[in-house]
């Protein structure tokens, strides 16, 4: 995993105060294997209940997540619990690092 611990702090407190403790934090992509290089961060959220408004919450997270990480570029999926698992939700379980 290639985020050093106050990176990863970062994320976990702000995914949690804005989804909630019990929220599933997944870190996929480049930066979840050892072997690559470089690349922006891919995160994975699975919160316990469902989320209103999914693709305006990304946003806000996404944009909080940028500027309190000094400008480094955050993707991020969230998976709302009683929807159909999608092939990029697949994929994150697969090779995705707990964080």
């Amino acid at each position: 995993m290639r985020i050093d611990p106050k990176t990863c702090a970062i994320i976990k407190k702000t995914v949690i105060d804005e989804l909630g403790s019990g929220t599933v934090i997944r870190l996929f992509g480049s930066r979840a294997d050892d072997r690559k290089r470089g690349g922006d961060i891919d995160l994975h959220l699975e919160p316990e209940h469902p989320v209103r408004d999914r693709i305006r919450t990304e946003c806000l997270l996404a944009a909080r997540l940028f500027v309190r990480l000094g400008g480094r570029q955050v993707d991020l999926l969230i998976r709302n619990p009683r929807t159909s698992v999608r092939p990029v939700d697949e994929e994150a379980h697969r090779h995705g690092v707990v964080l």
